[in-house]
Protein backbone atom coordinates (compact mmCIF):
# COMPACT_ATOMS: atom_id res chain seq x y z
CA UNK A 1 0.00 0.00 0.00
CA UNK A 2 2.84 2.39 0.88
CA UNK A 3 4.57 1.78 -2.46
CA UNK A 4 1.27 2.32 -4.28
CA UNK A 5 0.75 5.68 -2.55
CA UNK A 6 4.30 6.76 -3.42
CA UNK A 7 3.76 5.77 -7.06
CA UNK A 8 0.48 7.74 -7.20
CA UNK A 9 2.16 10.76 -5.62
CA UNK A 10 5.05 10.69 -8.11
CA UNK A 11 2.62 10.27 -11.02
CA UNK A 12 0.62 13.30 -9.88
CA UNK A 13 3.81 15.35 -9.57
CA UNK A 14 4.85 14.35 -13.09
CA UNK A 15 1.45 15.19 -14.54
CA UNK A 16 1.48 18.54 -12.79
CA UNK A 17 4.92 19.41 -14.22
CA UNK A 18 3.86 18.26 -17.69
CA UNK A 19 0.70 20.34 -17.54
CA UNK A 20 2.58 23.47 -16.45
CA UNK A 21 5.05 23.01 -19.30
CA UNK A 22 2.39 22.43 -21.97
CA UNK A 23 0.32 25.39 -20.78
CA UNK A 24 3.04 27.74 -22.05
CA UNK A 25 2.23 26.90 -25.67
CA UNK A 26 -0.81 28.07 -27.64
CA UNK A 27 -0.70 25.58 -30.50
CA UNK A 28 0.35 22.04 -31.38
CA UNK A 29 1.56 21.80 -34.97
CA UNK A 30 0.67 18.52 -36.69
CA UNK A 31 2.69 17.81 -39.85
CA UNK A 32 0.62 16.80 -42.86
CA UNK A 33 3.43 14.37 -43.66
CA UNK A 34 4.93 12.77 -40.58
CA UNK A 35 8.62 11.88 -40.80
CA UNK A 36 7.86 8.23 -40.07
CA UNK A 37 5.91 7.87 -43.35
CA UNK A 38 6.55 8.36 -47.05
CA UNK A 39 3.20 9.92 -47.95
CA UNK A 40 1.04 12.73 -46.62
CA UNK A 41 -1.51 11.60 -44.04
CA UNK A 42 -0.51 7.97 -44.60
CA UNK A 43 -2.98 5.57 -42.93
CA UNK A 44 -4.90 8.78 -41.98
CA UNK A 45 -2.49 9.28 -39.07
CA UNK A 46 -2.25 13.09 -39.28
CA UNK A 47 -6.02 13.60 -39.33
CA UNK A 48 -6.51 11.15 -36.45
CA UNK A 49 -3.85 12.82 -34.31
CA UNK A 50 -5.28 16.29 -34.90
CA UNK A 51 -8.79 15.08 -34.09
CA UNK A 52 -7.67 13.47 -30.81
CA UNK A 53 -5.69 16.58 -29.80
CA UNK A 54 -8.73 18.80 -30.33
CA UNK A 55 -10.88 16.31 -28.41
CA UNK A 56 -8.47 16.67 -25.46
CA UNK A 57 -8.70 20.47 -25.46
CA UNK A 58 -5.57 21.36 -27.45
CA UNK A 59 -5.48 23.92 -30.26
CA UNK A 60 -4.05 21.69 -32.99
CA UNK A 61 -3.26 23.02 -36.48
CA UNK A 62 -1.70 21.51 -39.59
CA UNK A 63 1.75 22.75 -40.58
CA UNK A 64 0.40 23.95 -43.95
CA UNK A 65 -2.47 25.96 -42.42
CA UNK A 66 -1.00 27.84 -39.49
CA UNK A 67 -2.66 31.04 -38.15
CA UNK A 68 -0.95 34.41 -38.59
CA UNK A 69 0.33 34.78 -35.03
CA UNK A 70 1.97 31.35 -35.24
CA UNK A 71 3.54 32.19 -38.61
CA UNK A 72 5.03 35.32 -37.06
CA UNK A 73 6.24 33.49 -33.96
CA UNK A 74 6.83 29.75 -34.27
CA UNK A 75 7.70 29.61 -30.56
CA UNK A 76 3.97 29.83 -29.77
CA UNK A 77 3.59 26.21 -30.85
CA UNK A 78 4.98 22.74 -30.25
CA UNK A 79 5.75 20.54 -33.26
CA UNK A 80 4.45 16.97 -33.02
CA UNK A 81 6.42 14.02 -34.32
CA UNK A 82 5.66 10.30 -34.41
CA UNK A 83 8.43 7.98 -33.25
CA UNK A 84 7.88 4.58 -34.90
CA UNK A 85 9.57 1.64 -33.13
CA UNK A 86 7.49 -1.13 -34.71
CA UNK A 87 8.67 -4.72 -35.06
CA UNK A 88 7.55 -7.40 -37.49
CA UNK A 89 4.49 -8.40 -35.49
CA UNK A 90 3.78 -5.39 -33.28
CA UNK A 91 3.17 -1.73 -34.10
CA UNK A 92 4.82 0.41 -31.40
CA UNK A 93 5.02 4.21 -31.33
CA UNK A 94 5.23 7.32 -29.16
CA UNK A 95 4.34 10.94 -29.90
CA UNK A 96 6.73 13.72 -28.92
CA UNK A 97 6.29 17.50 -28.76
CA UNK A 98 9.25 19.81 -29.46
CA UNK A 99 9.58 23.59 -29.15
CA UNK A 100 10.90 26.01 -31.80
CA UNK A 101 14.48 25.17 -30.79
CA UNK A 102 13.86 21.42 -31.33
CA UNK A 103 13.97 20.80 -27.57
CA UNK A 104 11.73 17.93 -26.51
CA UNK A 105 9.05 19.17 -24.10
CA UNK A 106 6.77 16.13 -23.78
CA UNK A 107 6.65 12.45 -24.81
CA UNK A 108 3.57 10.26 -24.57
CA UNK A 109 3.55 6.70 -23.34
CA UNK A 110 4.12 3.94 -25.87
CA UNK A 111 1.08 2.78 -27.82
CA UNK A 112 0.96 -0.77 -29.17
CA UNK A 113 -1.17 -2.80 -31.55
CA UNK A 114 -0.93 -6.30 -32.99
CA UNK A 115 -3.41 -5.66 -35.81
CA UNK A 116 -2.18 -6.91 -39.18
CA UNK A 117 -3.85 -4.14 -41.17
CA UNK A 118 -1.54 -1.08 -41.09
CA UNK A 119 -4.33 1.50 -40.85
CA UNK A 120 -6.01 -0.32 -37.96
CA UNK A 121 -2.66 -0.96 -36.27
CA UNK A 122 -1.50 2.67 -36.34
CA UNK A 123 -4.95 3.89 -35.36
CA UNK A 124 -5.01 1.66 -32.29
CA UNK A 125 -1.44 2.49 -31.26
CA UNK A 126 -2.02 6.24 -31.65
CA UNK A 127 -5.20 6.13 -29.55
CA UNK A 128 -3.39 4.22 -26.78
CA UNK A 129 -0.44 6.60 -26.87
CA UNK A 130 -2.71 9.67 -26.76
CA UNK A 131 -4.22 8.52 -23.46
CA UNK A 132 -1.25 10.27 -21.81
CA UNK A 133 -2.53 13.65 -22.99
CA UNK A 134 -6.10 12.91 -21.92
CA UNK A 135 -4.88 13.04 -18.30
CA UNK A 136 -3.38 16.52 -18.77
CA UNK A 137 -5.73 19.38 -17.90
CA UNK A 138 -4.33 21.69 -20.57
CA UNK A 139 -5.12 25.42 -20.56
CA UNK A 140 -3.03 27.93 -22.48
CA UNK A 141 -1.42 30.54 -20.21
CA UNK A 142 0.40 33.26 -22.20
CA UNK A 143 3.58 34.64 -20.68
CA UNK A 144 3.18 37.99 -18.95
CA UNK A 145 4.48 40.91 -21.00
CA UNK A 146 7.65 42.37 -19.56
CA UNK A 147 7.96 46.16 -19.48
CA UNK A 148 11.04 47.44 -21.33
CA UNK A 149 13.97 48.68 -19.25
CA UNK A 150 15.34 52.13 -20.09
CA UNK A 151 19.12 52.35 -20.33
CA UNK A 152 21.19 55.41 -19.45
CA UNK A 153 24.62 55.16 -21.09
CA UNK A 154 26.06 58.06 -19.14
CA UNK A 155 25.59 56.46 -15.74
CA UNK A 156 25.71 52.88 -17.10
CA UNK A 157 22.87 51.82 -14.77
CA UNK A 158 19.33 50.61 -15.34
CA UNK A 159 16.68 53.22 -14.61
CA UNK A 160 13.96 51.65 -12.48
CA UNK A 161 10.87 52.96 -10.76
CA UNK A 162 11.39 54.48 -7.31
CA UNK A 163 10.23 51.77 -4.96
CA UNK A 164 11.28 50.53 -1.57
CA UNK A 165 14.41 49.08 -3.20
CA UNK A 166 15.77 52.58 -3.91
CA UNK A 167 18.80 53.44 -1.80
CA UNK A 168 18.18 55.92 1.05
CA UNK A 169 19.38 59.45 0.66
CA UNK A 170 22.08 59.07 3.29
CA UNK A 171 23.67 56.05 1.58
CA UNK A 172 27.28 56.58 0.52
CA UNK A 173 28.41 56.45 -3.11
CA UNK A 174 31.74 57.04 -4.78
CA UNK A 175 31.92 60.81 -5.40
CA UNK A 176 32.29 62.07 -8.95
CA UNK A 177 34.87 64.58 -7.69
CA UNK A 178 37.82 63.66 -5.47
CA UNK A 179 39.74 66.54 -3.89
CA UNK A 180 42.05 67.27 -0.98
CA UNK A 181 42.66 70.68 0.51
CA UNK A 182 45.03 70.56 3.44
CA UNK A 183 48.17 72.48 4.32
CA UNK A 184 50.33 69.59 3.11
CA UNK A 185 48.41 68.37 0.08
CA UNK A 186 46.11 69.92 -2.50
CA UNK A 187 44.61 67.85 -5.30
CA UNK A 188 41.52 67.79 -7.51
CA UNK A 189 40.25 64.95 -9.70
CA UNK A 190 37.00 65.01 -11.70
CA UNK A 191 35.56 61.50 -12.13
CA UNK A 192 32.38 62.53 -13.96
CA UNK A 193 31.84 60.12 -16.88
CA UNK A 194 33.06 61.69 -20.09
CA UNK A 195 30.46 62.29 -22.79
CA UNK A 196 30.79 59.58 -25.42
CA UNK A 197 31.28 60.70 -29.02
CA UNK A 198 29.74 57.45 -30.25
CA UNK A 199 26.93 57.96 -32.74
CA UNK A 200 24.47 55.17 -33.24
CA UNK A 201 24.01 54.25 -36.85
CA UNK A 202 24.85 51.68 -39.43
CA UNK A 203 27.92 49.54 -38.82
CA UNK A 204 31.24 50.88 -40.10
CA UNK A 205 34.27 48.74 -40.88
CA UNK A 206 37.40 49.46 -38.85
CA UNK A 207 40.82 49.82 -40.47
CA UNK A 208 41.80 46.34 -39.27
CA UNK A 209 38.72 44.80 -40.88
CA UNK A 210 39.63 45.66 -44.48
CA UNK A 211 41.05 42.21 -45.25
CA UNK A 212 37.85 40.32 -44.68
CA UNK A 213 36.48 37.66 -47.01
CA UNK A 214 33.13 38.64 -48.51
CA UNK A 215 30.41 36.02 -49.09
CA UNK A 216 26.88 36.52 -50.47
CA UNK A 217 23.90 34.54 -49.11
CA UNK A 218 21.50 34.15 -52.03
CA UNK A 219 18.62 32.39 -50.26
CA UNK A 220 15.93 34.61 -48.79
CA UNK A 221 15.52 34.27 -45.00
CA UNK A 222 12.41 35.37 -43.14
CA UNK A 223 12.58 36.98 -39.69
CA UNK A 224 10.09 35.73 -37.10
CA UNK A 225 9.82 37.48 -33.74
CA UNK A 226 10.78 35.50 -30.63
CA UNK A 227 11.47 36.67 -27.08
CA UNK A 228 14.51 39.02 -27.09
CA UNK A 229 15.02 38.91 -30.85
CA UNK A 230 14.21 37.01 -34.03
CA UNK A 231 14.68 33.63 -35.64
CA UNK A 232 15.57 33.49 -39.34
CA UNK A 233 13.93 30.68 -41.28
CA UNK A 234 14.20 29.58 -44.89
CA UNK A 235 11.32 28.55 -47.16
CA UNK A 236 11.27 24.98 -45.75
CA UNK A 237 10.74 26.46 -43.05
CA UNK A 238 13.91 25.57 -41.14
CA UNK A 239 15.54 27.77 -38.50
CA UNK A 240 18.84 29.01 -39.95
CA UNK A 241 19.91 31.60 -37.39
CA UNK A 242 18.88 33.02 -34.00
CA UNK A 243 19.22 36.79 -33.46
CA UNK A 244 19.42 38.34 -29.98
CA UNK A 245 18.73 42.03 -29.50
CA UNK A 246 21.39 44.42 -28.23
CA UNK A 247 21.24 48.02 -26.99
CA UNK A 248 21.77 49.30 -30.54
CA UNK A 249 19.28 49.31 -33.37
CA UNK A 250 20.14 47.24 -36.46
CA UNK A 251 22.76 45.29 -34.46
CA UNK A 252 22.24 41.71 -33.20
CA UNK A 253 24.19 38.88 -31.62
CA UNK A 254 23.81 36.03 -34.12
CA UNK A 255 23.96 32.23 -33.69
CA UNK A 256 23.91 30.30 -37.01
CA UNK A 257 22.97 26.65 -37.26
CA UNK A 258 25.91 25.68 -39.48
CA UNK A 259 28.74 26.33 -37.01
CA UNK A 260 29.49 26.48 -33.28
CA UNK A 261 30.92 30.00 -33.17
CA UNK A 262 28.61 33.00 -32.85
CA UNK A 263 28.89 36.25 -34.77
CA UNK A 264 27.20 39.61 -35.18
CA UNK A 265 24.57 40.83 -37.63
CA UNK A 266 24.36 44.52 -38.51
CA UNK A 267 23.05 46.79 -41.24
CA UNK A 268 25.51 48.56 -43.52
CA UNK A 269 24.68 50.53 -46.65
CA UNK A 270 21.13 49.20 -46.71
CA UNK A 271 22.35 45.56 -46.51
CA UNK A 272 22.37 43.10 -43.64
CA UNK A 273 25.87 41.69 -42.97
CA UNK A 274 26.71 38.65 -40.81
CA UNK A 275 30.30 38.94 -39.53
CA UNK A 276 32.03 35.94 -38.00
CA UNK A 277 35.31 34.00 -37.91
CA UNK A 278 35.86 30.80 -39.87
CA UNK A 279 39.16 28.98 -39.45
CA UNK A 280 40.78 32.12 -38.07
CA UNK A 281 39.62 34.19 -41.05
CA UNK A 282 37.21 37.09 -40.64
CA UNK A 283 34.17 36.63 -42.87
CA UNK A 284 31.53 39.12 -44.04
CA UNK A 285 28.39 37.41 -45.32
CA UNK A 286 25.75 39.59 -46.98
CA UNK A 287 22.36 38.24 -45.90
CA UNK A 288 19.04 38.49 -47.79
CA UNK A 289 16.58 38.97 -44.92
CA UNK A 290 12.87 39.87 -44.99
CA UNK A 291 11.65 41.39 -41.72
Amino acid sequence: MRNLLIAIFLLNCFLGMSQAELNKYKYIIVPVKLDAFKQENQYQTSTLIKYLLVENGFNAVYDNAMPEDLLNNRCLGLVLSLNDDSSMFTTKLTLSLKDCFSKEVYVTKEGRSKEKDFKAAYSGAIKESMQSLSDVDYQYQPAANKEPVTISFKDDVKRISQTATQAPKNSTHDPVVQQKATLKEQSYKDLTPAQSDFKQGEGQLTETATQVKNVVESDVLYAQAIPNGYQLVDSTPKIVMILQQTSFSNFYMAKPNWQEANGILYKRGGNWVFEYYEGGELMNKKMNIKF
